[in-house]
């Protein structure tokens, strides 16, 4: 579940010094790279080694850059610039069937998230999610055997259905048992999106959303895997994952308090309205971490 020309090729353009240390190890440092991305992928997850990069026999390996708090060096700069976002569609992702996902977005080779689209003209939004639940299964049915790009924290990061009037998205695919969430804007006080009188009510999505150095900044910024313990009704205690991904009021709203901020400087009030369960205690979180 790599696009490998991406993974070695950010690599070898933003740390050339990591990448001929690689190469000074002898055998073939792209298969090198390739194989411990994965085994790193599968013991820390994809967030992780986004963020943290890992460790190869003493070599430090950063497969992504981020833009930093308090300014960009010189050699920051170049790294940020280095980076490969990349969408891919009709992707078959599986070795098992021939099940093709839509969209998949790839950041410097890594998957971070999939879209399956449909029209408002033969389909709903839940057709997509309908497809999630029933098609798009973690373990392959027959094979029991697991997707990479479907599965939980090694694999993409959130999955997105959409239609031409509304998303939803999940962060975690388990069958019939997939719980999603609606990442719209909101109509006038209500569910869904407002008209979009140039184009499609849920073009924010792309224009937004998933631009360039957006999509970087809530990959570093917002998506965060919560780990929690909880106690079964036999007392038992189980530990639980949950990756919170934020909701689009959620996104706006932070981003637009932290440029307010920026541009007007500390000391000033502002007000949030919040509806009850939409996520009051992670919009705090996030604001008050950036």
């Amino acid at each position: 579940a790599l696009y490998t020309e991406d993974l070695i090729g950010f690599v070898q353009d933003a740390y050339p010094e990591t990448w001929e240390k690689l190469a000074k190890k002898g055998g073939d440092p792209s298969k090198r790279l390739v194989s411990q991305t994965v085994k790193n992928l599968e013991s820390k997850g994809t967030l992780r080694v986004l963020r943290e990069g890992f460790k190869d026999v003493g070599i430090s390996i950063n497969l992504c850059q981020f833009k930093p708090d308090h300014g960009l060096s010189d050699k920051i700069s170049q790294a940020y610039g280095k980076n490969r976002l990349r969408v891919v569609q009709e992707v078959t992702y599986s070795l098992h069937n021939q099940n093709r996902i839509d969209l998949v977005l790839f950041v410097n080779g890594i998957p971070t998230a999939t879209l399956e689209l449909k029209t408002d003209f033969t389909q709903t939004v839940q057709d997509a999610v309908y497809q999630y639940k029933k098609d798009r299964p973690p373990k392959d049915p027959n094979t029991k055997k697991s997707e990479p790009l479907l599965q939980f924290k090694r694999g993409a990061l959130v999955h997105f259905a959409v239609s031409t009037s509304e998303v939803y998205m999940t962060t975690r695919l388990e069958g019939l048992k997939t719980f999603f969430l609606p990442f719209n804007r909101g109509n006038n006080g209500g569910a869904g999106n407002p008209p979009n009188p140039e184009g499609y009510s849920i073009s924010y999505l792309w224009e937004f959303v998933m631009e360039h150095e957006m999509w970087l900044h809530i990959l570093g910024r917002f998506l965060h895997l919560e780990e929690t313990t909880e106690e079964d009704l036999s007392g038992v205690l189980k530990n639980k994952s949950t990756m919170i991904f934020p909701r689009f009021h959620q996104l706006e709203a932070v981003t637009k308090m932290v440029d307010t901020v920026a541009q007007e400087g500390p000391g000033h009030s502002y007000l949030i309205q919040h509806s009850a369960g939409s996520g009051k205690s992670n919009s705090i979180a996030w604001l008050s971490y950036q």
